[in-house]
């Protein structure tokens, strides 16, 4: 059995432990909270056997193999490394950092100490995506990418009634771009690879982050404009446009249903069965590479895959004036 520990006591956790039980050989080990009493009353409901306030005890201990870091953006370099540092393997939420230098010391990190670490964006291990990346080449060359994630935040609510939370907090590396532009960003650079240009315009709130955003990225021969937001909501699908066809994702942050549509009038309709909650995917991937052995990096979910889309997200921070107290340190 591979033994994790969870770090963080919320719904995404949640959601984590319910897909977890149907992968071979997990076993919850320990949980951290902030405060003793969510600690003992989240290990109690979820039957995890330990619970800890500390990061540093809780890496210490010989009790856990995994990690699983669902903590707030600002946090997860500092956690990812103690637990590396013991040689303990972790699978961290998106985005992976605060910024790319951060990113880089969690890799050196995982790299020094024989552990994996992978970054926990779901989408790229969904069956719908695996079969994208299989038939994306019968639309022929890729001329344009409109891709869109636009989720109106009920947290915004509370925002506009005086309340910052963390969602719109810079403290903790939050807004749209890392909440919610990474699901744009991130399959970008599975599918295309690092773009050799890159514009960015954005909202600013007044409580220091962007409440919405467009970042466009300029490849060789084609280009993706990537559009997200915390304060609107979008009906319009993702967009690939090739020279021989245009394929459409329902929702990026899902992948449930794709459309082909080929300059010579056909149209093929493909909705993968998902088996499994969506969390399955990604937590099986990680499982499988800890169980093989000999890798220490998912190949779909790489280092170099997280980097780039670590750069692109600094790159466009830069460009819109949004700074977070991580890249001051």
């Amino acid at each position: 059995m591979i033994r994790f520990g969870i770090i963080g006591t919320n719904w995404i956790t949640d959601r984590f432990i319910q897909a977890a039980g149907e992968v071979d050989c997990f076993q919850l080990g320990a949980v951290y909270s902030r405060t003793e009493e969510r600690a003992r009353s989240y290990a109690l409901t979820h039957g995890i056997p330990r619970y800890f306030t500390d990061i540093d005890e809780m890496a210490d201990k010989d009790h856990i193999d995994a990690v699983y870091i669902a903590s707030p953006n600002s946090f997860h370099c500092s956690q990812a490394i103690s637990f590396l540092r013991k040689g303990i393997h972790v699978l961290c939420e998106k985005p992976l950092a605060s910024n790319e230098r951060e990113v880089q010391e969690m890799i050196a990190a995982a790299k020094e100490n024989g552990a994996i670490l992978m970054e926990a964006v779901r989408t790229t291990f969904l069956p719908n995506f695996q079969l994208l990346k299989e038939k994306l080449h019968t639309i022929g060359t890729i001329r344009k990418v409109n891709v869109s994630c636009c989720k109106y935040s009920s947290r915004y609510d509370a925002y506009k009634d005086g309340t910052i939370l963390n969602a719109f907090n810079p403290a903790f590396s939050n807004g749209a771009l890392m909440d919610l532009g990474v699901y744009c960003i991130y399959p970008m650079a599975v599918l295309f690879g690092e773009p050799k240009e890159i514009k960015a315009t954005g909202i600013m709130l007044d409580s220091g982050v962007d409440g919405s955003g467009t970042v466009i990225m300029k490849y060789e021969e084609m280009e993706v404009v990537a559009t997200f937001s915390k304060i609107s909501n979008t009906l319009i699908p993702t967009e690939i446009q090739g020279e021989a066809g245009t394929v459409t994702i329902d929702q990026i942050g899902e992948f449930s249903t794709l459309t082909f549509y080929y300059h010579n009038g056909e149209k093929c309709v493909y909705t993968q069965k998902e088996d499994f909650p969506y969390m399955y995917y990604e937590i099986n991937e990680f499982v499988s590479i800890i169980k093989n052995g000999g890798e220490y990096e998912s190949a779909i979910n790489s280092y170099q895959h997280s980097l780039i889309s670590s750069r692109v997200m600094d790159n466009a921070r830069k460009q819109i004036g949004l700074v977070f107290p991580a890249d001051r340190t």
